[in-house]
C-alpha cells in the first residue's frame, strides 16, 4: 500500500509535478506491471528457494496488482477522459494501445474474482488452475501496452526491462511444462 500512499500524499500535496494526471496514470500503470512481476516471481522462487510459505503471498500480490490496475484505470477514465463513456469507448477502439490494455483488464478481473477459497471450491481445483493461467495472457498483453505506449516517444529501456523480467518467468514455466517434457521425450533428449 505505500505506493497508493506516497500518490494520495502526492496528490493532495501537489507534489507530482506539472501535469499530476499523466503522474498518477502512469505511475498507477508502473505499479500494476511491477506488482504482476513479483506476482508471477513467486512461484519459481518458492521452487528454487525452497521455501513453500512464499505461497501464500501469491494471492495478495495478485490482489494488489488488481488493485492497481483498477487505479489505472480509475486515473484514466476520470483524470484524462472525465468520465465521458462514449469517448472513452471511442478511445479503447480507435488506440490499439488503449485496446491491449483494456483487454489486459478484462481478462485480469475474472482472476481477481475467483481468488477466494470459496471459488476455487466451486469451479473445482483443474478449472481455477486453468482459468488462472489466463495471467500469463495478461503479462503479455501488458508489456505490449506500455511498448505501444511508449512508442510514441521511442523510449523502450523500461519497456525491455519488464519484457526481459516477464520473459525469463514465462520461459521458467515452460521448460517446467509438463509439454516439453513430453516434447523432449519424443525428441529423444530425455527418457
Amino acid at each position: 500500500m505505500l505506493p497508493f500512499v506516497w500518490l494520495v500524499w502526492g496528490a493532495a500535496n501537489d507534489a507530482l509535478g506539472v501535469n499530476p494526471a499523466e503522474y498518477l496514470i502512469r505511475a498507477t500503470g508502473d505499479w500494476t506491471l511491477r506488482l504482476l512481476c513479483v506476482t508471477l516471481a513467486v512461484t519459481p522462487l518458492r521452487v528454487l528457494l525452497g521455501l513453500p510459505e512464499l505461497a501464500k503471498l501469491r494471492r495478495m500480490f495478485g490482489l494488489f496488482t488488481y488493485f492497481y490496475v483498477m487505479l489505472h484505470l480509475l486515473c484514466y477514465s476520470w483524470l484524462d477522459m472525465g468520465f465521458e463513456w462514449g469517448d472513452i469507448a471511442d478511445d479503447i477502439a480507435k488506440r490499439p494501445f488503449i485496446l491491449v490494455g483494456f483487454s489486459a483488464f478484462v481478462l485480469l478481473t475474472p482472476l481477481a474474482l475467483t481468488s477466494f477459497n470459496r471459488a476455487i471450491r466451486w469451479l473445482g481445483a483443474k478449472r481455477w488452475q486453468w482459468l488462472h493461467r489466463l495471467v500469463y495472457a495478461v503479462a503479455m498483453l501488458a508489456v505490449l501496452h506500455f511498448f505501444w505506449m511508449r512508442a510514441g516517444k521511442s523510449n523502450f529501456a523500461e519497456v525491455f526491462v519488464y519484457a526481459a523480467v516477464l520473459f525469463v518467468l514465462l520461459a521458467w514455466r515452460f521448460f517446467r511444462s509438463s509439454f516439453w517434457r513430453y516434447f523432449l521425450r519424443l525428441s529423444g533428449f530425455v527418457r
